[in-house]
This record gives C-alpha cells, structure tokens and sequence, in this order.
C-alpha cells in the first residue's frame, strides 16, 4: 500500500513526464536536466569533488586524445568556435575530470559531444557531475574499453526491429549488416551528431525523464521510416546503400513534432527492453563467454534513479496564499486575539509611566487596566479604558464615538494585519 509520499511522487513524476515529453521550457532546461539525472544530488553529496578533480594534472595519455577532440564539437555553435576559449577550456576541463575521476574507463571520444550538450546549458561543475550519471546510471558500459555494452544493445534493438518493422528488420538480415555500422554513433552520442538541434533537445528532455527506452525508440524509429515499406528499399540494392540511406537520413522523418510523436507512441516498453535484454545476454555468454566489463545496472529513468540515490525529502505541508500575524485572529473565530507577551509587557510599562505621571486616574480598578491597545494605534485617553457593564457611562453619546473610534482601529488593523505571501515557481 502506498503511503502519502509515494502518491505524492507517483502524480508528480507524471506529470513531469508529461512536461519532457511537451519539452521543458529553454529557461529551465539546464536546471532540470540536473535534478532528472541525480546530478543535483550528486554534486550535494560530493562537495569540492570537482575543483579537486580540476586541480589535478591529469593522464598525460588521454590529455593528448581530448585535446585534438576539442575543436571537432559543434565548431559553429558560439561557445566552441574559437581555439582556446571559454567553451573549449570548460570542455577539458570537464572530461579530464572524469578520466580522473574514472581512471579505469578513462575517456571515450564519443563523450566529448555529450559533455558538449550539457555545457550548453550548466556550469562546468554541473555538466560534469550530469555527464557521470548518464555515463554510470543511463548508459553503463557504453563507454568502456572493448564497447560491449553497446554491442549488446545493438543486438537488444535488431531483436526489438522485428517486432517494430518486419520488413526493415528482413531488408538487414539479408544485408547481413551488423547494428554496430549504423547504431554506434546514434546511442553513444544520445543523437546529438544525427538529429536537428530542436530534436536533440526534445529527446534528451524525453531521455532524462524516461531513460533508455527513449534512445532505443528513436532507433527504431528512424529504422522504420527509411526502410520500412518495399517503397523505400527499391534504392537501397545492396549494403553500400542501406548505410547511406541511414548516414543521409530524410529531414522529414528527424522533424521535431513528427519525430516526437512517434517516439511516444511506439509500444516498446521497459520491461521489453528488460526482457530482450537478458535474451541476448545468454546468448552472448554462449557464444563469447561472460562479459568482461563489469559495469552497474541500467536505471531506467528519473523515477528509478531517485529511488536508488534519494535525495532530501521536503516536508509536505500546505502552502498558504494569505499569510496572517500571530496574533490576528483566524476567519470565521470567535472573540478577540489574545495579545502576544511582549506586548503585555510593553502595556504593563506603559501603564506604569502613565501612573507615574498621572495621567490615569487614581480610582481606575486593576481591571479595567488589564486591556489597552497595541503600541502604535492611534486612540484617545479615553479609548483606552474598556467598556465595563458596571462603569459604562449611559449616556448614548459618549458611546458612539468610542464605538466609532473601534471600528475604524479594528479595519486599520486588518488591512495591515493581511499580507499577501509571493509564491516562487518553481518546475519541480
């Protein structure tokens, strides 16, 4: 049975999923992408992790390899046009962090672009720390030495393609085309060297959320719109042709709104990919014998990796739009506020000095001195005894001034006493 948390996550995070997939705003992307991916809570966990990681010097092995790859990532986009920039000096800084912050694996030339993505959009600190989640939580094993994990998804995502488009999936068993020749590149970049800049966007938003799923729906859409129908394959005769048609994709298949809607809309689900997934492994351990990168399990998304790694659990209360002092009284409540103990003293002073200077009079009993108004409201001397039953002058005229004199101090205390709270928007 869930509790009030678990509801209270299971509504959020669908309609976070709904947001992914209708595109998170520019404004807010960057912000997102951190808290989706564990990378906030990350970078929490590890404070002055990075700047230690940044002041090292570094494998002079991989220093050598990420420097020839700086100029080669988006060299039009303003932050990586020029030599030596700002763009390109975050860039290392970024990848040289996680050679020695993962000095086994080291560096991979294909996470150069995904660095590059998350730099677009966060400091360096926070790119960094995005860019291990994807690496050990999205997409482990990817970028390993002997690229077996990504040999795995590709024999997961041709056994998917079946399902999805029989005739693609025959044209390439006939081809005898290994998923290696045209898959690499779209899943280890997370497509962001295949589709438009408004796609990649759209389906890193989509990808954060969801998780892999989403990498292998965009696969197997592209494979089904440019070789799915006898049409399509009349140009592609042999095996030269089949992988310029995928290098040389149509422009009307990558378009943001079409692309994006067949990628929701594909039934391929989790648990299929699950499924699929530990198919292939047994017949891998058949074939090759066990793998040998080690790498941690696939999470599948934001919702799984904020189970595995919580963060700080804020406590659920209402949030008021009206805000009311202590001492004002609640709507609809009967009788006057108790006014708070710094006040009671502030009049017991005050009546003090008012004896002492002979301003009260000497017959005035102790309870009729008990209730004065708070310093600051603007009465009479005679405003300032209550109405006694036993006292109380009969004299209907005496009474309507100091019933008048009440009511205007009682609205002047409400207007000043309500005060509007300002409401942050905030996206998660």
């Amino acid at each position: 049975m869930l509790n009030n948390w678990d509801k209270w996550m299971a509504k959020k995070h669908k309609k976070i999923r709904l947001r992914c997939q209708k595109g998170i705003p520019p404004s807010l992307r960057g912000r997102a992408w951190q808290y989706l991916s564990g990378g906030k809570v990350k970078l929490q966990q590890n404070p002055g992790k990075f700047e230690e990681l940044d002041m090292s010097p570094g494998d002079s092995k991989w220093l050598d390899v990420i420097e020839r790859d700086l100029h080669r990532q988006f060299p039009f986009h303003e932050m990586f046009v020029s030599r030596g920039g700002h763009g390109q000096q975050d860039l290392f800084r970024v990848l040289k962090a996680y050679t020695l912050y993962r000095p086994e694996e080291g560096y991979c030339q294909a996470q150069a672009p995904i660095a590059a993505v998350l730099l677009m959009h966060m400091p360096a600190e926070q790119a960094f720390w995005c860019l291990v989640q994807i690496c050990e939580k999205y997409l482990p094993g990817y970028y390993s030495e002997k690229l077996e994990a990504i040999q795995l998804d590709g024999e997961i995502l041709f056994s998917l393609l079946q399902k999805v488009s029989p005739v693609a999936h025959k044209h390439l068993s006939r081809q005898k085309i290994d998923p290696l020749l045209y898959m690499t590149e779209w899943f280890m970049c997370a497509f962001a060297r295949t589709l438009p800049w408004g796609s990649v966007l759209r389906v890193w938003d989509m990808f954060f959320c969801e998780g892999v799923k989403i990498i292998f729906r965009v696969g197997l859409v592209l494979l089904k719109h440019a070789l799915g129908s006898p049409e399509k394959l009349k140009a592609c005769q042999g095996q030269y042709e089949t992988i310029e048609r995928l290098r040389s994709l149509s422009p009307k298949i990558m378009q943001e709104a079409f692309l994006v809607q067949e990628v929701i809309e594909l039934p391929v689900t989790e648990r299929q990919i699950e499924r699929e997934h530990l198919i292939q492994l047994r017949r891998w351990q058949e074939t090759r014998g066990e793998l040998q990168c080690r790498s941690p399990p696939r999470l599948h998304g934001a919702k799984a990796i904020l189970e595995a790694e919580p963060g700080p659990r804020p406590t659920l209360q209402p949030s008021p739009s009206i805000r009311l002092p202590p001492d004002a009284p609640l709507p609809g409540s009967k009788g006057k506020p108790k006014p708070p103990k710094q006040t009671q003293k502030e009049q017991k002073e005050q009546q003090k000095q008012a004896k002492a200077s002979g301003q009260l009079d000497k017959t005035l009993t102790p309870s009729q001195a008990t209730v004065v108004p708070t310093v600051g409201d603007a009465c009479t001397p005679q405003d300032v005894l209550p109405k006694d039953p036993v006292h109380q002058d009969p004299a209907p005229q005496d009474s309507a001034p100091q019933d008048s004199a009440s009511q205007h101090s009682a609205h002047h205390h409400s207007q000043e006493s309500l005060t509007s709270q300002e409401s942050e928007d905030t996206y998660l």
